[in-house]
């Protein structure tokens, strides 16, 4: 009989949470194959069967079990069952198995209008009124409630409607619950606020219409908005360091990498892989790294490592639709910059009102370490690369930083 235990999702990770069992007790598994999903603090990850067998399963879903805990048992000396693991047979016998005849309906009963009881053209009212016809009083014979009674009669305020009220109570992943935290912790032990500017996104809607589907047939990625946002984020962070720092205790933290954290919606919520040492990384080798963690992400495949070590975050609530919105730190990092929506917007350009593709951006900082000069001067270097992306994040040569 094979013990099998929670093995460690990441280092500091000292219990975990079984999200859902994909097998029941008795059933036949095969090696490696994924028998349950656990929640951790970062990350939802699935376990693998590590040996074929029977299996016993020694803990409920919603259970929080500590690492190195006795989670179920495989029975590795029984006989595989005849047709275990083929649905197919399972299949064909619910296919062929009779149905269940169904129960004629009992015919309807004949009812005399008592006192109280709507009339059949005020009930067909009462009901599109969505009114309960035990708060009407009747006029009619022996209280009956009429037609008219039923067009004068009106809803009080506490009568619910019609339609669905119904509840669900659901306890909260341990990721939720460590996001919950996160931000609740964020907003009270950070001095945290927030500036904003807007970028005009000509300049690089230009680049993407002239160079896109080149740069998609010889590069099999897209190149998107974010790869200029976070170069544009790294050229920032080299000229204010201040915006890279974390405080620890009485200390700050200045790192000589850029590690760029990017929230991105997946299956178990948000999720923010990132990006190492960005600084070192071209268009193409952003845009490759986003769209590896982004499918990492949505197939639930996302690792602890992947989404820890991050010195500053770049999320984009535009894909959404957002306007605008003031983004939360992620701790222990002191800034990060949201991206919104782009829009067409009038604009005054040498004393010309022009339509322009228009992006507000805002930078949320920690302002125990960060200063206002600080914070605008990133703000307005992010936007001054993206609103001039040939000379400040290419150099000039186009086709040279595109790898054309």
């Amino acid at each position: 009989m094979l013990e099998m235990k929670v093995p460690s999702p990441g280092e500091s990770i000292t219990e975990v949470e079984i999200a859902q069992w994909l097998v029941e007790t008795g059933d036949w598994v095969e090696k490696d194959q994924a028998i349950a999903e656990v929640d951790s603090d970062k990350a939802t990850l699935e376990l693998p069967a590590e040996a074929s067998g029977i299996i016993t399963l020694q803990a409920e879903e919603g259970d929080a079990v500590e690492v190195g805990q006795v989670v179920c048992l495989i029975d590795t000396d029984a006989a595989k069952p005849e047709g275990a693991g083929d649905s197919s047979a399972k299949e064909e016998e619910q296919e062929a198995a009779p149905k269940k005849e169904e129960k004629a309906a009992p015919a309807s009963e004949s009812k005399t209008y008592a006192t109280g009881t709507p009339s059949p053209a005020a009930k067909k009212i009462l009901d599109e009124k969505g009114i309960d016809a035990g708060s009407v009083k009747g006029t009619g014979r022996d209280g009956r409630i009429t037609k008219d009674d039923a067009v004068k009669a009106t809803p009080s305020m506490g009568t619910p409607g019609q339609g669905s009220r119904g509840s669900e109570r659901k306890k909260l992943s341990m990721l939720r619950r460590k996001v919950a935290e996160r931000l609740v912790s964020a907003k009270n032990e950070t001095a945290m606020l927030t500036t904003f500017n807007e970028v005009d996104m000509s300049p690089i809607f230009a680049l993407r219409k002239e160079y896109k589907e080149t740069f998609k047939a010889k590069h099999g990625v897209g190149l998107g908005f974010m790869s200029f946002f976070t170069l544009a984020v790294v050229r920032a962070l080299e000229l204010y360091p201040d915006v890279n720092s974390m405080i620890d205790g009485d200390y700050k933290i200045t790192y000589d990498f850029k590690d760029i954290s990017i929230a991105v919606s997946g299956p178990k919520g948000l999720m923010v892989p990132v990006i190492r040492n960005a600084e070192n990384l071209t268009f193409r080798g952003v845009e490759a790294e986003v769209k590896r963690l982004a499918i990492r992400a949505r197939d639930g495949e996302i690792t602890v490592d992947e989404m820890t070590g991050g010195t500053f975050t770049i999320s984009n609530g535009g894909v959404f639709g957002s306007m605008l919105s003031t983004p939360i730190i992620n701790p222990p990092q002191s800034g990060i910059l949201g991206m919104h929506n782009i829009v067409e917007r009038p604009v005054a350009i040498d004393g010309k009102v022009e339509i322009r593709p228009i992006m507000y951006v805002a930078l949320s900082y920690d302002h125990r370490i960060i200063d206002g000069r600080e914070s605008v001067g990133f703000l307005v270097a992010v936007k001054e690369a993206l609103e001039n992306p040939t000379e400040l994040l290419m150099n000039g040569d186009v086709k040279k930083a595109l790898e054309l």
